[in-house]
């Protein structure tokens, strides 16, 4: 019987040798080194010294072979030999003969045999034809784990092993374990790419495909019939028309309701392959009558949400139904509206009409002709078309009619946020109005490419959206979320029509984070995106750029903690010398009347906080004209917005509001009752600057939004001047000096030239 020789590892014995080799070698290729050799060794001589071990060879390594019931043998392989001749001679130690019958395998690790040809195959080959069924079954169970190995996997194609596992899985004999090994040896062999899966019979394929519609077999069978027949409808269009027409798709569904994950993915890759295999319209037939069978429903409740963690293939495959699914919007993404169809001329009057005409009543009763499309026009451009035609707008591709399906989706889905969106916009007058035609067609674009629709699908990307299993009209629903997004985040910039290429930059960004995230639901969708406000995008692209410029590396931050003191310091300094300075302020009378001015100041020693009243338009009060005094040291509390006494129960009105934000009050002691200083700052910075000011009087800590973002700056400035490491290097006291202007300015472009 023929055996296998296994095949250790390099051993680690030391050599000695000349290392970098012996004497200079004497010159030209015919010359003779100092033991009267002719070496062709260019530079160096390695020729062996008497009493010395010359270094082996590069391709020359020493490894152990070893087989059963014989001593292991320790030899010197030299890889440039042929295998024959290496396997010949380890042969000859042990007294073997017929060298040809052996093969030498790897001891450890995968056990992959070395050469091309060895019994080992053929006997394996020999027990599928066995008259015994369980000699059948050892020699496939041998077969399967030496399968996966390329060597072995071609000499058993080449003795016709897949004619003859094709002959057990056509026989059918067993439908257990003998079954399972078959298509299991089968599938290694052929994902080889040895044999193309397009020479496989029609016969074949059919009985493969009897097995997934059979329901009485062993468990492990249907999940490999089902990997057959994907790699099958992948590979050949022919094979898998035929798989498609004999496969049902309520088997499919049968094997997907199954609690078994493997068969769960196995069932989803066939179903996947024939719809990517399928017509566009057979596509699309193919996915309605799986969603009227609910597989959505199906896949999000017991896939998606199922206890067990996913696995990579079945993310896979949801990814590219997803894919499918998206790819069915793209005849739409790809049309321009037709200016002279009927149909969608209509389509443009009811998205008109349901924003501007009251149910019943239309807008252009009793007017003439002309005066009707005027009044269509100027409510088209009010609704936010660049164009009184609004078919101008839509010929554009993509997103072509696919825009104006999602604006009808919002208008009949979701009529009231609808309707309040377009007259919100369409009644101001300060070009801040979100146009919503403009803001729709270009959201569908941005939608179309943050989802790939259109795209080829990715043969191992696995990112899907749970959310798009959570409803129907996935697209759609989406858009309903991020037209209303584009609103609410128009609205936080405050952005004019000149900024509309701002807004959608940041609507991408919001969609693309909140994408990232994987929602599992469109609600939840909705919270998240909702939550990533304009403030907070800056927020986290500030923190983005910080990390890639290395600034919140731990010795940065620790760095940037021992500066706060002492730059928080510098801030109070800068605030208490404001104080000093001085502010006019204004009086508020008991008629809210804003009518008189008085000035305030800090005095030089920080003791006394000093003011009384002056004339408008007069120069700053010297120190010893103002007539009232508080010491510092009877101050007790700062108190500001609704906490201030005059500011206190004053209704809610809008000049109330800004009266709350500017307000700020101080309580002190007068004799044996508390008195007030108040006061209403002329800016928003004023008021950061005195309350922060005050504070620091009083030993509290400054909190202001100003103190935040100068110590930041500060922060900034500092650790990338400690970063610079200028010890030695002198810094001027003064800045350069601006350079004189040009002598024209003929280089300047005035952007607001609107080109011709």
């Amino acid at each position: 019987m023929a055996r296998s020789l296994s095949l250790g590892r390099e051993c680690g014995t030391p050599r000695s040798g000349l290392g970098k080799g012996g004497p200079p070698h004497p010159q030209g290729p015919q010359a003779r080194c100092a033991l009267g050799r002719r070496c062709t060794v260019s530079e160096k001589c390695r020729c062996p010294r008497p009493g010395w071990t010359m270094t082996p060879p590069w391709n020359v390594v020493k490894i152990a072979i070893q087989m059963r019931d014989a001593i292991p043998q320790l030899i010197q392989l030299d890889q440039a030999k042929p295998l024959a001749a290496v396997l010949k001679e380890v042969c000859d130690a042990w007294s073997l003969t017929h060298s040809e019958r052996y093969a030498l395998q790897f001891a450890d690790g995968h056990r992959r045999y070395i050469t091309e040809n060895d019994l080992e195959a053929e006997q394996l080959l020999g027990g599928l034809q066995s008259d015994s069924r369980e000699g059948r079954r050892e020699a496939l169970r041998r077969l399967v784990p030496l399968a996966s190995d390329m060597t072995f996997a071609r000499e058993v194609i080449s003795r016709n092993g897949l004619q003859r596992l094709g002959t057990i899985i056509e026989d059918g004999d067993d439908l257990g374990e003998v079954l399972a090994l078959s298509l299991r040896a089968f599938l290694e062999l052929m994902e080889h790419g040895v044999v193309s899966w397009e020479t496989l019979s029609i016969p074949f394929v059919r009985k493969v495909v009897c097995y997934v519609n059979m329901n009485l077999m062993d468990a492990s069978v249907p999940p490999l019939a089902l990997g057959l027949l994907e790699s099958v409808t992948l590979s050949s269009p022919a094979l898998g028309q035929l798989v498609k027409s004999e496969v049902p798709l309520d088997r499919l569904l049968v094997h997907l309701q199954v609690m078994n994950q493997q068969l769960q993915t196995k069932a989803m890759a066939l179903l996947t392959a024939l719809l990517q295999g399928a017509s566009p319209v057979e596509r699309k037939h193919m996915l309605d009558y799986l969603w009227q069978r609910n597989l959505r429903q199906f896949i999000y409740k017991n896939i998606i949400h199922s206890a067990a963690p996913m696995g990579d293939e079945m993310a896979h495959h949801l990814y590219v139904l997803q894919a499918l699914i998206l790819g069915l919007l793209e005849p739409r993404m790809r049309m321009p509206l037709d200016p002279y169809s009927q149909e969608q001329r209509e389509q443009l009057q009811v998205l008109r009409q349901a924003a501007f005409e009251v149910e019943g009543e239309s807008s252009g009763t009793g007017l003439s002709a002309d005066r009707r499309r005027s009044l269509c026009a100027r409510e088209f451009r009010k609704l936010g078309f660049s164009n009184s035609n609004p078919a101008q707008d839509l010929e554009r591709v993509p997103p072509g009619l696919l825009a104006l399906d999602n604006m009808l989706y919002f208008s009949r889905n979701a009529p009231s946020a609808y309707s309040r969106f377009v007259l919100e916009n369409s009644s101001r007058e300060d070009k801040h109005e979100c146009p919503f035609a403009r803001g729709s067609i270009q959201l569908t674009v941005l939608l179309c490419e943050l989802l790939h629709v259109g795209e080829p699908c990715s043969e191992t990307a696995q990112d899907f959206s749970p959310m798009f299993f959570g409803q129907d009209q996935s697209f759609h629903e989406l858009f309903c979320v991020g037209i209303q997004l584009l609103n609410k985040t128009w609205k936080e910039m405050r952005a004019t029509q000149e900024d509309f290429d701002k807004v959608m930059q940041v609507v991408r960004e919001q969609l693309a984070r909140t994408l990232a995230l994987k929602p599992t639901s469109l609600e939840l969708f909705r919270t998240k995106v909702n939550a990533l406000t304009y403030g907070e995008v800056l927020r986290l692209r500030q923190t983005e750029r910080l990390h890639q410029e290395g600034t919140l590396a731990p010795p940065i931050l620790e760095l940037r903690e021992k500066l706060k003191p002492e730059l928080m310091g510098l801030i109070r300094q800068q605030r208490l010398l404001h104080l000093c300075e001085g502010t006019l302020f204004r009086k508020i009378s008991s008629r809210r009347r804003q009518d008189k001015l008085w000035f305030c100041c800090l005095s030089p020693n920080h003791k006394l906080l000093q003011y009384g009243d002056m004339e408008e338009g007069a120069s700053p009060p010297t120190l010893e004209s103002l007539p009232e005094q508080l010491p510092v040291a009877d101050m007790r509390a700062l108190l500001t917005g609704k906490d201030c006494p005059h500011v206190r129960e004053k209704g809610s009105g809008k000049q109330n509001k800004d009266l709350y934000e500017l307000a700020f009050s101080i309580s002190y002691d007068c004799g044996e009752e508390e008195a007030y200083l108040n006061f209403i700052a002329p800016s928003k910075r004023e008021f950061y600057l005195w309350t922060d000011g005050l504070s620091a009087l009083l030993g509290n800590p400054m909190g202001s939004e100003q103190t935040r973002l100068d110590l930041e700056q500060l922060l900034t400035m500092e650790t990338k001047l400690r970063l610079l490491e200028l010890e030695n290097v002198p810094i001027p006291e003064r800045p350069p000096p601006v350079p004189p202007p040009p002598t024209n300015f003929n280089f300047c472009y005035d952007c607001s030239i609107a080109e011709p």
